[in-house]
């Protein structure tokens, strides 16, 4: 089984003559101020979790964007940074490169062309993309500054690449365009849609173009790769090897691979039986009023592409029809803010909010209600014991690149009792169909069956999914996710 130390064993032995570097939008240590000093975090971040350990093994570099509001306080002259903080003289470093943006540019690469644009069109939710000129140029011109950072820690020295997800499509080509010696390979975390519903994009060419530059293209799913590859033959002047799951533009080839990520199972399976867990599962328990229940949980960033609202709609219908059940069944939803001064953001928090307060109006016993919402931060250790708490999970997503919830939740169940109701449109339903109920979250009737049939399911049925999943997650860990493109990586240099 891939671990953690095996993987920085690999990653060191693969890398050693070619600098790694690392891409992200989101950066993996945040310096802010708090109570008058500067504290450093690291965000909850399953990406984070898998590539610190091998940037950290290779003594790399990391180039993210600089949000912490102290970031640029302990950032040197060239906006550079180590980390994590240094603890003792045999822990591992690796330089931090924080690249800035002004609110602007913020405003309209991140939350207009990334979020605003290239989410939605991606994602087979039914909102319409906003494509802002506006917003495309200062995506061109942060992606282009990233590249400028990036080549200038290089210096000349050889290098791999690693770019993370759709903030950065053309990246790739500003990079190759003046060190084409760079071996440079990008993951997209998110689906990729088919060539319909891509070809609305005005700015399709540069994006296709930018990401054809890279040496090395991942995606969840065999079938994005798919949909990239016919997207490539409807819209630009290139060849597809079908074989070689390949397309060759202008005498260069980019390899099309499918590398579906995970979580650390091991890892989350050993803090999901610690004590501060234990501890936080028993003042769940007391604070919701969770004994004798059936607990359905769902944690799911409030986002349209989640299914929050589907969620909510088969619970009412499952009410409807089986009253018996009142007063004994409860979802506890998390559900975290998101991008809220986008308005479409914004309608649906408004949107959540009126169909919680009309189910617990409706449904509500004796002190019981059917729906306990709640939005405050949790920490890592918090989420795990409601986790535990809980009878079963809910993904309810309408279109998903992967979900890693529901990976994370078969990694909590060591006692291998629970449910996992999976959305047949996330990615992960493709790995985890034998274990998990399938629901299709946009047929409310058969979703409302299959939470019964969940609460109704015997614990030999139970323990006997939940004993296949976890091996299959246990097997399939996010550092076999990574060992795959780094071994994929290297054998392009030779």
């Amino acid at each position: 089984m891939w671990t953690k130390e095996r993987l920085q064993k690999f990653a060191k032995e693969k890398l050693s003559d070619s600098l790694l570097v690392m891409v992200s939008n989101r950066e993996p240590y945040i310096h802010v101020f708090k109570e008058k000093q500067i504290k450093c975090l690291r965000p909850a971040s399953g990406l984070v979790t898998a590539l610190d350990p091998v940037v950290k093994a290779c003594s790399g570099i990391w180039v993210a964007h600089g949000s912490g509001n102290a970031d640029k306080a302990v950032a040197d002259e060239k906006s550079r940074v180590v980390v994590p903080p240094q603890t003792d003289k045999k822990t591992p470093t690796y330089t931090l490169k924080r690249v800035w943006m002004s609110k602007e540019e913020e405003e309209g690469y991140y939350y207009g062309f990334s979020n605003r644009g290239l989410w939605p069109l991606c994602h087979m939710a039914y909102t319409r993309p906003v494509f802002q000129h506006s917003d495309w140029l200062h995506y061109v011109s942060v992606n282009e500054r990233f590249a400028n950072a990036i080549l200038e820690e290089i210096e000349g020295e050889n290098a791999f690449i690693f770019i993370q997800d759709y903030h950065f499509a053309l990246l790739p080509k500003f990079l190759k365009e003046k060190r084409p010696d760079l071996i440079v390979a990008q993951f997209w975390h998110i689906p990729w849609p088919n060539p319909e519903a891509f070809r609305i994009c005005p700015y399709k060419k540069p994006i296709l173009e930018g990401l054809l530059a890279n040496d090395l293209l991942g995606f969840h799913l065999h079938y994005f790769c798919d949909n990239f590859l016919d997207t490539i033959d409807r819209e630009i002047e290139a060849r597809i090897d079908r074989e070689r799951f390949s397309v060759f533009k202008d005498e260069k080839e980019t390899l099309i691979r499918p590398y579906p990520i995970s979580v650390d199972f091991t890892d989350t399976s050993s803090l999901a039986l610690s004590k501060v867990v234990k501890k936080n599962s028993k003042k769940f328990k007391k604070e919701f009023d969770l004994d004798d229940k059936f607990v359905f949980f769902g944690l799911d960033r409030l986002d349209y592409t989640k299914g929050i609202k589907e969620k909510l709609l088969a619970l009412d219908r499952f009410l409807e029809k089986y009253p018996q059940y009142i007063g004994k069944v409860v979802l506890v939803q998390k559900g975290t803010l998101s991008r809220i001064h986008i308005q479409e953001y914004k309608s649906l928090n408004d949107e959540i909010n009126t169909l919680v307060e009309k189910l617990n109006w409706k449904y509500s016993n004796n002190g019981w209600v059917p729906v306990i919402f709640t939005r405050k931060d949790l920490s890592y250790e918090e989420i795990l014991a409601l986790y535990c708490s809980a009878n079963a999970c809910v993904v309810s997503s309408l279109h998903d690149g992967m979900n890693l919830v529901s990976k994370e939740f078969i990694a909590s169940r060591n006692n291998e009792d629970g449910i996992l109701i999976l959305s047949q449109f996330a990615g992960a339903s493709r790995e985890l169909e034998e274990g998990a109920i399938i629901i299709n979250p946009y047929d409310t009737e058969d979703f409302a069956e299959k939470i019964k049939k969940a609460v109704e399911m015997t614990k030999k049925e139970r323990r006997r999914r939940m004993k296949n999943l976890r091996q299959e997650v246990a097997e399939n860990n996010i550092y076999k996710w990574i060992s795959k493109i780094i071994s994929d990586l290297t054998s392009l240099e030779k």
